[in-house]
């Protein structure tokens, strides 16, 4: 087996037969691999599968986007590329990096390069090196500094990566200190790949990280976001969180995470609000359909950011979080926004937040037709995900509460879904609109509509749809109100 001590360019007959197979299924899946690297040979050049490609296959999780490097420059892949590929993009162009699709994949060729800041930049300066030895001690970690040379079938791998991949272990092909002082936000990407491929960071990556931690000030906040992103949708975003706020990460990136530990819950449990906090994601995640949900899993992390300045110490001894949802959303929308999340992410976070209380706030008791509308109609296109978010935020050890809890949901979710067969639920309204209102009254466009409208709603809420004739009386009794 290939190590940072054998020679760097070991070919496919060295490996164990496992090693072969990996190899073989990467270009067995990769049909275009082959014919790419003989017209850039043809051209005069070099070409290679590189960095996750070669992970990936290694471990058996190979999809369709493949990464290339080759000594190749941009202007040179393009007119390589152009007549061959189905389509060509540009997008990272800029630093060194050529997309296309073909047959179904899409391909990033890149130039050997390497990256670095300077201690007042917000973007890597690149440059572009001349061999591939030279581009993988760039790279950020062991595992993704492995290379399968092409047409000839040829494994790189100068640092071991094989072997720390074998190991489930992320290290870097120089010291760690370089490799985050040349991008710091590989500190990040040590905890995404943390979390993803769960594999363990060497102790030595860990106690830079933690060193080196406020580096990433110089980060711009949209590849930051794009990292925790990441990191948040993979399979094990618990372990990358934790290691974020035991490095001290967490602390520059989302403090309201570290800053839950201290806290207990209003219940009175040993564990934090941090330990909750981790449960109450696992269990959203385990309730997921339809994949990662971006939205969800934000708002799981976030629903209890709010406990930390709403904490008070009762005469009972008790403590209390009142309101720690409302102040808990404003918060939630201040550090997506910092962060730079799309409105409509930081919109229904703060939402979900902002709402993950309201099924406690009805008690143990029957749930009204009222109740029921108002909570389907603050939620809105949110409720589903209201649903899990709730859920998942029983995390008590007592088994008979928290069955006694999944049972009054059961009986909201019953509820809602027999309104729902009665009523149009999802667009509740007023039975009458602005126009009609205008009509009967005598009014034009103005602030009284507004608030006529906005009074059959609420009779709306509270009493469920009424006969036009009904509403029409109600509208006139309300205006007699208001002299």
């Amino acid at each position: 087996m290939p190590n940072a001590n054998d020679n760097h360019h070991a070919p496919v007959n060295e490996l164990t037969q496992v090693q072969r197979r990996a190899v073989s299924e990467l270009l067995r899946v990769s049909p275009v691999a082959d014919d790419l690297a003989r017209r850039f040979q043809a051209a005069g050049f070099t070409l290679a599968l590189v960095g996750g490609s070669v992970r990936d296959a290694l471990l058996g999780r190979l999809g369709n986007d493949l990464d290339f490097t080759t000594d190749a420059r941009p202007e040179d892949v393009l007119r390589i590329v152009r007549p061959w590929a189905d389509a060509v993009w540009e997008v990272g162009i800029a630093f060194g990096t050529v997309g296309c699709r073909k047959s179904g994949f899409d391909l990033e060729i890149t130039t050997y390069r390497s990256e670095a800041y300077d201690r007042t930049s917000r973007k890597p300066e690149v440059s572009y090196g001349d061999s591939i030895e030279e581009d993988l001690v760039r790279r950020d970690f062991t595992v993704n500094a492995m290379a399968v040379k092409l047409p000839e079938k040829e494994f790189i791998d100068p640092h071991g990566g094989l072997e720390d991949l074998a190991a489930r272990v992320l290290r870097t092909p120089g010291t760690p200190e370089e490799s985050f002082s040349d991008d710091p936000l590989r500190m990040m990407r040590a905890a995404r790949f943390a979390a993803q491929l769960d594999f363990e960071v060497a102790p030595e990556v860990v106690t830079a990280m933690r060193e080196m931690a406020g580096r990433l000030e110089i980060v711009s906040a949209e590849r930051v976001r794009d990292e925790l992103n990441k990191l948040i949708l993979s399979e094990h975003p618990r372990k990358g969180l934790r290691l974020m706020v035991e490095t001290g990460l967490a602390d520059l990136v989302l403090p309201e995470l570290p800053a839950l530990r201290l806290e207990r819950d209003e219940h009175h449990r040993h564990k934090d609000v941090y330990e909750h906090t981790l449960i109450v994601l696992d269990q959203a995640i385990a309730l997921e359909q339809d994949g990662p949900d971006l939205v969800l899993r934000l708002a799981a992390l976030l629903h209890d950011i709010g406990k930390p300045r709403t904490r008070r110490f009762e005469k009972d001894g008790r403590v209390s979080f009142h309101h720690h949802e409302v102040v808990g959303a404003k918060m939630t929308k201040t550090r997506m926004t910092r962060l730079k999340y799309p409105n409509d992410q930081v919109r229904d976070v703060s939402r979900l937040v902002e709402l993950h209380l309201r099924f406690h706030g009805y008690g143990t008791g029957e749930w009204t037709d009222s109740a029921v509308r108002r909570y389907v109609r603050d939620a809105g296109p949110l409720l589903d995900r209201l649903h899990k978010l709730t859920r998942s935020d029983c995390t008590t050890r007592n088994k008979r509460k928290a069955q006694a809890l999944s049972r009054a949901y059961d009986g909201l979710e019953e509820r809602i879904a027999a309104l729902k067969e009665k009523e149009e639920l999802d667009a509740i309204r007023p039975d009458l609109d602005g126009n009609e209102i205008m009509e009967i009254l005598g009014l034009g466009p103005g602030p009284e509509i507004g608030r006529a409208y906005r009074h059959l709603l609420e009779l709306r809420l509270e009493h469920g749809p009424m006969e036009r004739e009904q509403a029409v009386a109600a509208l006139k009794e309300w205006w007699a109100t208001q002299g």
